[in-house]
């Protein structure tokens, strides 16, 4: 297991896990029906989204637009699997010398890792135990939709999947903390991701991109940027114009960088839910 720090904006960043792709036996027999389960659910999915009309093409548009309003912060706990047995994987993890995170140091410092790990992890604990009740108590007051034939009780579905999504995301933050609390995470600064970023500064400033004001910013931006990085972290800055750090071109070139290609539609996801919170701010 790998974990990616990626900031997405001065004061919003991306946590995201990258599970192992060696899985046990006794995990794979675990997980058949339930990947079966997926297999079938993608299939009838995608027959649904090819239908050109019909309550089925409705139900598939519906869907995609609640899920694009779920937060990337969401999606990014859910990427983390549940904790396990704590003690056995204490020490499988201590015997594979710790889980490792990369990030961008020019954005980043060092000293800020682990705090913005915490906080990451434990910011919406617990709105997700409050929208997990909500949905938990809306899903017997939906279930007598079921009685209407033909058309599907969405509202039920829709309120079972939101409890899962929030279960996973409340195991996700549990995990990072379990991570935290034991000392298992260690560090790792990617000079490339630093590239990247800053590649993306230059194509701001080519473009007169109003994020970025003058050509002064770029020939001193290393040590500004870490102490803005520093500040913004510990809330202290709060006034300051928030400032997108990445577009979808550069988050494709991270994803295939860290060769993680799912990554590149979560990091996708964040930019356009930080790029509209941004413009709806200034609207």
């Amino acid at each position: 297991m790998r974990l990616c720090l990626l900031p997405i904006s001065t004061r919003r960043t991306l946590i995201y896990c990258q599970k192992s792709l060696v899985a046990t036996e006794e995990k794979k027999r675990s997980n058949l029906w339930f990947d079966y389960g997926i297999s079938h659910a993608t299939k009838l999915w995608s027959e649904w989204e090819h239908k050109e009309s019909g309550w089925q093409k409705s139900v598939v548009v519906f869907a995609n637009k609640m899920l694009e309003k779920i937060p990337f912060e969401e999606w990014a706990l859910k990427s983390l699997p549940p904790l396990p047995s704590s003690s056995q994987y204490r020490a499988k993890v201590e015997k594979e010398k710790k889980v490792e995170i990369v990030f961008p140091r020019s954005l980043i410092p060092d000293s800020n890792v682990l705090d913005l790990i915490r906080k990451l992890s434990t910011q919406r604990q617990q709105w997700h135990r409050s929208r997990l009740i909500f949905s938990l108590i809306g899903m017997p007051l939906s279930a007598p939709l079921m009685i209407i034939p033909v058309i599907p009780n969405l509202p039920f579905f829709y309120l079972v999947y939101r409890a899962w999504s929030h279960w996973k995301a409340i195991s996700g933050s549990k995990h990072l903390q379990f991570l935290l609390d034991n000392n298992l995470i260690t560090p790792k600064p990617l000079p490339f991701l630093d590239e990247l970023y800053s590649s993306n500064r230059k194509l701001l400033l080519d473009t007169k991109n109003p994020s970025i004001t003058s050509e002064k910013e770029k020939s001193d931006s290393s040590n500004r940027d870490n102490v803005k990085r520093e500040e913004a972290e510990a809330g202290k800055v709060k006034d300051e114009e928030e400032k997108i750090l990445l577009n979808e071109s550069i988050g494709k070139k991270i994803a295939g960088a860290l060769s993680m290609p799912e990554l590149e539609i979560e990091l996708c996801r964040a930019i356009k839910q930080v790029e509209n919170a941004l413009k709806n701010m200034q609207s």
